[in-house]
């Protein structure tokens, strides 16, 4: 019987075990080995780390973590979890089964890539998601933005301020013109043809070209493509979602469901390695507190 097993090892899960294994809580981390930033070469914006690689970051928090006693983990997958009258059982694909007093999901979201040639190959190197983790070391060059939703305004005027020329490409959507107006005035580029691939070289790229053959010269382009809960054993286990498909918890990291708690990129859309690890490190204190205050 754990107090506690936290699903998802990487940076939130990690943090909360932590705080968990300073509290001389017996915690078992199950992880995948599967975190969503593994494509990106450097992680940026987090003090003490800036430039770091996330491989880099994680295994010198596996390490730290992992010197706490009461803590383990194993590289497996959860494919079942239940409550139970003394708590939690949970099942892997590897076909082991554990107990715990507490469950904490710290399992992610993962992009949800269009099915175009190069995005893959781009992803997380010049084809890039936020401008506060990447866009220092791409700013003042050319750069595109796919995007065809109702922040494309906001998020388009926000880029607008690292790029040397910004072109927004909706592919094949076309814009509502009070939208394309509010663009233009900001000296920002449309170009509303449906997009056919990019153009790269070992994820670096060198256009994006369209359906009716031309082609947009960029050296860097940011996408807002859909994101998905990386585990869907929350829903399952009936924890409330928000409208954009977080799992919704309280200041602690409690989900709507006694004794599961919920930390990092499943919970927040700021998606930073410091947001994640807060997150964490708040929900692993929360959960001793819990613990602690029902006299266990």
């Amino acid at each position: 019987m754990y107090d506690v097993i936290i699903i998802g090892g990487s940076y939130a899960g990690l943090s909360a075990a932590m705080a968990l294994g300073r509290s001389m809580r017996n915690t078992l981390i199950i992880d995948s080995g599967l975190p969503c930033n593994r494509f990106t070469p450097h992680s940026h914006n987090f003090i003490t780390h800036d430039g770091a690689t996330p491989g880099a970051v994680r295994e010198a928090a596996l390490q730290q973590v992992l010197a706490y006693t009461t803590v383990q983990i194993d590289t497996d997958t959860v494919i079942e979890a239940t409550k139970k009258a003394e708590g939690f059982e949970v099942r892997t694909l590897l076909g082991q089964t554990h107990v715990a007093k507490r469950l904490l999901f710290a399992t992610g979201v993962r992009d949800v890539l269009p099915d175009i040639p190069g995005v893959k190959e781009c992803w997380g190197k010049t084809l890039i998601h936020c401008p506060y983790c990447h866009g220092y070391e791409v700013r003042k060059q050319p750069t595109a933005v796919i995007v065809n939703n109702e922040h494309t305004y906001e998020f388009a005027n926000m880029l607008n301020h690292w790029a040397s020329g910004l072109t927004v490409c909706t592919d094949g959507v076309q814009l509502p013109q009070d939208v394309a107006d509010k663009l233009l005035a900001k000296n920002i580029s449309v170009i509303e043809t449906g997009i056919a691939s990019l153009q790269q070289e070992d994820g670096q790229l060198q256009a994006i070209v369209f359906k009716d053959g031309t082609e947009l010269k960029v050296a860097v382009a940011y996408a807002q493509f859909p994101r998905q809960q990386h585990c869907k054993l929350p829903e399952a286990m009936g924890c409330e979602h928000t409208e954009m498909g977080l799992i919704k918890t309280d200041m602690m990291g409690r989900t709507t469901v006694d004794g599961i708690y919920a930390a990092g990129d499943a919970v927040n859309m700021f998606r930073a390695l410091s947001v994640a690890i807060a997150s964490g490190t708040s929900a692993g204190a929360m959960l001793n507190k819990q613990l602690i205050e029902e006299g266990l």
